[in-house]
């Protein structure tokens, strides 16, 4: 916005006062500042096209504030709606005339304040308020995971109502989806699909941290035909970093609390043709009880390969049905050979300690098996496994839409042992 005007008379008066303190007295108003003089009522000499009484304004059209006396100039305008977000606008050089630069919010009150000077310096001030008309189509986010406490390595999810394609539109959401975490670190929004945003740290977040996750989109508009609705806000807190690092080819895993080894357990992974998959997934449930057929992931019944078993203490890590289980059947070779189906199986003992250690949004990590990497958002979470270069292209306000291979829905399907 130019405000060479009031900049001018800042300058003007500071000048002053410093003479003042050499003990002059040529300065107006009662104490000798022209500042401390109380605005004149500038109505009569200040316009704006807002609605006529008992209307409502178009958040389609700009707000335009202008002086109708040849002797007065605008100084400053201040345009604030009821949430407390001030509307950006542009004063012309000579003082006449002040628009608004950004879309008026939709469904709201103004409050706009008007400054001005006339020709003798005297300050004006004129006081305007109005509201908006209501969306007619609405924007609505829905923030997950629900609340509560989570592993270090939950990513923040923005489910929308609506499609949002465009550049622009993405930005204009991004702008106002708002993530603070106590203590702070630096994160991003990634648009999985039109519908779907994840966010997270460029690290993961730090042990015991308040997450604290809203919308400011109330009212913004967003395309030329959908505005924002209100959001429920989102708080979630962190534990313990817990990580469990599983060595596919050493045939165990290593369990850490903090960055400290507090358990070593011998696993067996899956077998050739049903490789665990590499990378970082992340805790999606815990299950006492599942029930593990071979026909839900695609095994021909009466197949040398096929299964039927009762599975307790089952930590689910992807949609697909990879976990970390019991498995008393291959205690045998557990530390020594990978024979499953894809899971990670240990004795139940361990898998119960395990069970008891973990909580949603922890970190499950392979490395050294022959499988793929972990997809980053069609089996689960495997946010992680972007880097954070890669995760920046996702987001609208940085480099770029993200790739369409990664643009896609996650799939729940069956278990897999």
């Amino acid at each position: 916005m130019n405000q060479t005007p009031r900049i001018r008379t800042v300058v003007n008066c500071t000048l002053l006062v410093v003479t003042l303190v050499a003990g002059a007295t040529a300065c107006g108003g009662p104490d000798g500042h022209p500042l401390a003089e109380k605005p004149y009522d500038a109505g009569d000499q200040v316009s704006f096209n807002g609605p006529s009484e008992g209307h409502k304004a178009d958040p389609d059209k700009p707000l335009e504030v202008t002086v109708t006396d040849d002797g007065t100039r605008i100084t400053d305008v201040s345009a604030v709606d009821k949430g407390g977000r001030h509307l950006a606008g542009e004063l012309t050089a000579d003082g006449r005339r002040w628009h608004s630069t950004a879309p008026l919010a939709a469904g709201t009150g103004y409050t706009v304040r008007v400054s001005t000077e006339d020709d003798d310096g005297a300050p004006g001030s004129r006081t305007l308020t109005f509201d908006t008309a209501s969306p007619k189509k609405l924007l609505s986010v829905s923030f997950g995971p629900r609340a509560g406490t989570y592993g270090v390595g939950q990513p923040i999810t923005a489910e929308l109502s609506a499609p949002v394609a465009d550049k622009a539109s993405r930005a204009t959401v991004e702008r106002a989806l708002k993530v603070r975490s106590t203590p702070a670190v630096t994160g991003s929004w990634y648009w999985v699909d039109d519908k779907t945003l994840h966010y997270r740290p460029q690290d993961y977040w730090p042990a015991r941290a308040t997450i604290e996750v809203r919308s400011n989109l109330t009212g913004i508009k967003v395309t030329n035909a959908l505005y924002g609705a209100a959001a429920k806000p989102l708080k979630l807190t962190t534990g313990d970093r817990i990580e469990a690092v599983t060595d596919a080819a050493d045939h165990s895993m290593t369990v850490l609390r903090n960055g400290e080894v507090i358990n070593t357990i011998p696993v067996t992974t899956g077998k050739p043709g049903f490789s665990t998959r590499n990378g970082v997934k992340v805790v999606l449930g815990k299950e006492y009880y599942v029930r593990m057929r071979g026909e839900s992931v695609g095994i021909a019944a009466g197949s040398s390969e096929s299964y039927d078993l009762p599975v307790y203490y089952a930590t689910r890590v992807t949609w697909s049905g990879e976990y970390v289980h019991a498995a008393p059947w291959s205690t045998g070779s557990q530390g020594s050979a990978n024979v499953s189906h894809g899971c990670t199986g240990m004795s139940t003992g361990d898998a119960e300690w395990f069970f008891d250690t973990v909580r949603e949004g922890d970190i499950v990590k392979v490395v050294g098996s022959e499988g793929e990497t972990m997809t980053p958002f069609d089996n689960g979470f495997g946010d992680w496994n972007l880097t954070w270069e890669k995760w920046q292209k996702g987001s609208a306000l940085h480099s770029g839409a993200p790739d369409s291979a990664n643009t896609v829905q996650a799939a729940r399907l069956r278990p897999q042992v």
